[in-house]
């Protein structure tokens, strides 16, 4: 998908005659006076973090390398997920033995439909914005992944969490031609006469279980 997107983007620069506006004077000479680099130290980060995706009602909950799979149990237990689907490439190691998982190359459209969960790692997330990223690769499940089930249960590292937009972006350079997926809660939406409705674009509930 990568490369027939680059593909498309190539022909539209080419019929247009631009350049890549990353590579042209006049876009490296924009003013940026915006914060571009956090000032916060990793507790203070984290902190943070937590704060917003509990802002957002996102449940979350801390844990070690060590105890990563019980943790991803006891979440799973919590919520009486059994049919939890896991993306592909996650590490056999941090999923828990005593779970059953369904792979995601054996999920279909039904399975994704009538499962309680899906387990996902992401790229980066944002402190500041309270934003999870993935880039769908290893552990990160194709982009339906995140659509239709009804929970949403990603790991986040410590080391993952930057404090600002442009700084995830600066990690995000090598991924310009990938689709991305950005999260910042639960799904939801308040279109409707102001209502808020959650599960209209993705899982109504999301669970992060952040490693220090």
């Amino acid at each position: 998908m990568a490369d027939s997107r680059e593909a498309v983007l190539a022909r539209i620069r080419s019929a247009l005659g631009t350049r890549d506006a990353g590579a042209a004077p006049e876009y490296a000479a924009l003013p940026r006076n915006y914060v571009r680099a956090g000032s916060l130290d990793l507790e203070a980060r984290l902190q943070l973090f937590v704060s917003r995706l509990r802002d957002y009602d996102a449940h979350v909950v801390e844990a070690d390398a060590p105890s990563l799979p019980g943790t991803i149990a006891d979440v799973l237990r919590e919520h009486g997920q059994k049919i939890v689907v896991a993306a592909g490439g996650l590490p056999p190691t941090m999923l828990p033995s005593e779970c059953a998982f369904v792979a995601e190359h054996d999920a279909g459209i039904d399975t994704l439909n009538r499962c309680d969960g899906i387990v996902t790692v992401c790229t980066v997330a944002i402190a500041a914005t309270g934003t999870i990223i993935l880039t769908h690769g290893p552990g990160e499940g194709a982009r339906r992944l995140t659509l239709l089930p009804d929970r949403h249960l990603c790991v986040v590292r410590a080391d993952q969490v930057v404090e600002t937009v442009p700084e995830a972006f600066e990690r995000l350079k090598g991924f310009a031609a990938h689709p991305l997926t950005f999260i910042s809660g639960p799904s939801a939406t308040a279109d409707i006469e102001m209502t808020r409705i959650r599960g209209v674009h993705g899982p109504r509930f999301l669970d992060v279980v952040l490693v220090r």
